[in-house]
């Protein structure tokens, strides 16, 4: 059959110039292309790296920033100054901190690197929303143009009222509110002076064992202790629909499974108990027989969906939790794993949001702290608006937890949050890691009113003993200044 005669190719295939021009075009036609994606793709990454690169340390334009920009101020969320930029009498600037060492890992600092909300918003601190006009009379005047202010979440009352007492103790307490993720308040002990970390950071970098400079509140990775049964019981519920309440353990001090034994604290005879009795005192031994029961996979799922073992979705800077149940995992790690003990460890901030979770009918929000960025006259540059991370539980699920956790405040280990002001609902947590009870880790999470919460805290003393005797009445003293008791 004879081929159809077709005017393009035939020119094509009896001329090799043609051909050179066809491959010429095809190539400038790819390189087009290619070029096009890259300058999309380089215009999307200014847009959405734009503080990112600010921030780099390689980025020469800070240091033009510093020469034509007064660093902004930070404010608490009631309008206190937390930070601001001063000249001394020899005309230099320096960083003023009112407060001194009360906000040292919530405000953080600027010189020797950065840290806390110095860090976070650095970004607008060093950026001016000053007009044109005004740029050229204040370079004019030798005068540098105005940061951007930045308004925080945090309330002073509440800041002094932990820092008070906590005093020498070491440890951590982060208050939220509950259906924002909103920070009122961040504290680690020991801290620092943020004013004078330039003078003292030899000291503070010399001498390690103090870990000054570690937020511990969202750095910290401690054993939960019996804070996490929240987890272990969810995962109960979970496995159990229908079936929990008929839940019933004999305590007789202990238990013990093959060659492994676990105690409860003090060694406490509970005697008959049901689940919800076993969670309000605080049971070890009811709960390692609860944990023995459950689906390894199931619960290395439940705890996945709650963020263990991956990184937390928020701004600040945070360690990752890691709980690890599996086929792989022993009896033994199973026992341990079921009272917060062994490899378990959690940051301060995570079991927060968790808490935080259950207060708002499953729903976990993103932890915030920058409330606002507002420009010289006052204008709002940015809004920080409240963030749902996601379902991380439902609706029921969160309300059989909150009847958990309100027993332990109504005749459990929690009975000190007793009062006729409001209602509380907590898990305290006693994490053990020396063969001294009364050096344990004192842990407690709590969220209140319990029928409408409005803030959660989440608090942890080092070394320090149980959380029913260290860390319950702190959050009285919170509780009560948040609702003017």
């Amino acid at each position: 059959m004879k081929e159809k005669w077709h005017p393009i190719k035939n020119y094509i295939d009896s001329s090799p110039r043609a051909k050179s021009m066809v491959l010429i075009n095809l190539t400038m036609i790819i390189f087009c292309i290619l070029f096009l994606a890259m300058f999309i793709y380089l215009g999307i990454f200014v847009q959405t790296s734009t503080i990112d690169l600010y921030n780099n340390s390689y980025n020469n334009r800070q240091e033009l920033q510093y020469k034509n920009v007064t660093r902004g101020t930070i404010y608490s969320s009631d309008g206190e100054v937390l930070a601001e930029t001063r000249t001394d009498d020899a005309g230099n600037e320096i960083r003023y901190y009112p407060y001194g060492s009360m906000f040292a890992h919530a405000v953080g600092y600027a010189v020797n690197g950065r840290m806390g909300i110095e860090d976070y918003a650095n970004y607008y601190l060093m950026h001016t929303g000053a007009s044109l006009s005004d740029k050229v009379s204040n370079d004019l005047e030798n005068v540098k143009d105005p940061g951007y202010d930045v308004y925080s979440t945090l309330n002073v009352e509440l800041q002094k009222v932990v820092d008070d007492y906590l005093g020498s103790y070491n440890g951590a307490v982060i208050v939220t509110e509950a259906k924002t993720g909103r920070v009122l308040v961040l504290i680690s002990h020991p801290d620092f002076n943020p004013g004078t970390i330039k003078e003292d950071w030899e000291s503070i970098t010399s001498n390690p064992e103090n870990s000054q400079l570690l937020n511990r509140a969202t750095q910290g990775l401690y054993p939960p202790g019996s804070t996490f049964k929240i987890i272990t019981a969810l995962e109960y519920y979970r496995e159990n629909p229908g079936e929990w309440e008929d839940y019933k353990y004999n305590c007789e001090g202990s238990i013990n499974h093959g060659d492994y034994r676990v105690s409860c604290i003090y060694g406490t005879v509970h005697g008959e108990l049901n689940l919800e009795e076993s969670f309000a005192r605080s049971c070890n031994s009811s709960f390692v027989n609860i944990g023995l029961s459950l689906s390894r996979n199931r619960w290395a799922d439940t705890m996945e969906d709650l963020y263990f073992n991956r990184p937390i979705p928020t701004d600040m800077v945070v360690n990752t939790s890691s709980a690890y149940i599996g086929a792989g995992s022993t009896d033994y790690d199973i026992m341990q794993t079921s009272i917060g003990q062994g490899k378990t460890v959690m940051t301060p901030l995570h079991l927060n949001m968790i808490t935080q979770a259950i207060a708002n009918n499953g729903v976990m929000m993103k932890p915030y702290i920058i409330e606002k960025i507002v420009d010289d006259d006052g204008n709002i540059v940015r809004d920080f608006e409240p963030e749902s991370i996601g379902q991380v539980m439902s609706a029921d699920e969160a309300a059989y937890l909150t009847d958990l956790m309100m027993a332990v405040v109504e005749y459990g280990t929690g009975r000190a949050l007793i009062t006729d002001s409001y209602t509380c609902a907590g898990k305290t947590g006693t994490a053990e890691f020396a063969q001294d009870i009364n050096e344990s880790h004192a842990w407690f999470t709590a969220f209140a009113p319990a029928e409408d919460p409005e803030i959660c805290v989440t608090i942890i003393i080092e070394k320090a003993g149980t959380g029913m005797e260290y860390a319950v009445p702190l959050a009285k003293m919170i509780f009560d200044a948040y609702f003017g008791v």
